[in-house]
Formats: C-alpha cells, sequence, structure tokens
C-alpha cells in the first residue's frame, strides 16, 4: 500500500468510532384515551406521566415520556400505572363556600375513594415509534399503541367506541 492510501484507510477507520450509534429506544410522547365514566387522574407508562382523561375524552395532550424501543418486537410490554376518580361528579352536591371546612372535609372524603391501578400491557405491533397511545377500557382494561397511527384511521389495531359502559360485573383478572 502506498503512504497516502495508508493514511486514508487508517483515517477512515477513525471517522467509523465518531459516528453515534443507532438508538435502540427512545422517547415517545404519551397520549390518553378514556372510554369510561371514571376520570383518570393521573397515569403513567413504564414511569413516565401522561396527562388527566376526563370521562369518554382523550387525544389532543401529550406529555413525555415513554421509553420504547425504536423496533417492535413480540411480547413487548409498557407498565402502565393510573389513579382513578370513580364519583367524578360528586362534588356538585358538597358543601358551600367553596374551600370552607365542611367542603374540605367533603374533599377529603371523595379523595379516599380513588382507585389506584397497575397493569403489564402488550403494545400493539407498530413499523415505526411514534406517540404511545393509551386506552383506559372498562374493568380497568388498557390497550396501548405506539406507532404513528392515530385513532380513528383505517390502519390503527383498535376501535374502540368513545363512550363504553361498565358491565355490571367485570371478569376476575
Amino acid at each position: 500500500m502506498t503512504h497516502l492510501l495508508r493514511i486514508l484507510f487508517i483515517s477512515g477507520l477513525a471517522l467509523q468510532g465518531c459516528t453515534p450509534p443507532k438508538p435502540v429506544r427512545l422517547g415517545a410522547p404519551i397520549e390518553g384515551y378514556n372510554h369510561t365514566s371514571a376520570a383518570i387522574n393521573r397515569f403513567s407508562v413504564n414511569r413516565g406521566g401522561g396527562p388527566n382523561i376526563s370521562p369518554y375524552s382523550g387525544g389532543g395532550k401529550q406529555n413525555c415520556c415513554a421509553s420504547l424501543p425504536v423496533k417492535w418486537h413480540p411480547g413487548l410490554t409498557v407498565v402502565v400505572e393510573w389513579e382513578k376518580d370513580p364519583n367524578v361528579y360528586d362534588s356538585i352536591n358538597w358543601p358551600k363556600p367553596r374551600y370552607s371546612d365542611a367542603w374540605s372535609k367533603a374533599a377529603r372524603e371523595h379523595q379516599a375513594k380513588y382507585t389506584r391501578h397497575r397493569a403489564v400491557v402488550p403494545v400493539a405491533r407498530y413499523e415505526r415509534l411514534g406517540v404511545v397511545n393509551v386506552h383506559f377500557l372498562p374493568c380497568n382494561q388498557v390497550a396501548v399503541t405506539a406507532g404513528l397511527m392515530m385513532p380513528g384511521t383505517p390502519k390503527y389495531p383498535y376501535h374502540f367506541p368513545q363512550k363504553m359502559q361498565e358491565p355490571a360485573t367485570c371478569p376476575e383478572s
């Protein structure tokens, strides 16, 4: 090898070490959809916080971020934790004036009825990592997607109605 070719070869090897590796995981924004009559006060996906969600609503608000693999693989799951207010409209009947001792007592009693849940949830197959969409369903069930498809589009993996009624009895999990 000529001296110039050796220098170019060594320079090329040195430059290869400067190329950053492609990430294996990325932080993806989190968005929630609530298909129930309860309020989702707070939730998280792999400890990344999602927005609160009123009954029968969702979308349009994103929080950052859930760490997920860039490439989907079979068996991929996330841990979803949430707090639920099953009686979101009870405050209408609380004593007046607001923030009085009686009102504060009613608020504390109401908050004591919040329920907390945790589920390990499979993530629907995705081609490219996008927004993490969490669907809250009756009976404390949860469905999760993390691709570029948005709810309501034909290729979106789930087509839940916006309003779902809680059955009289839920199956044992």
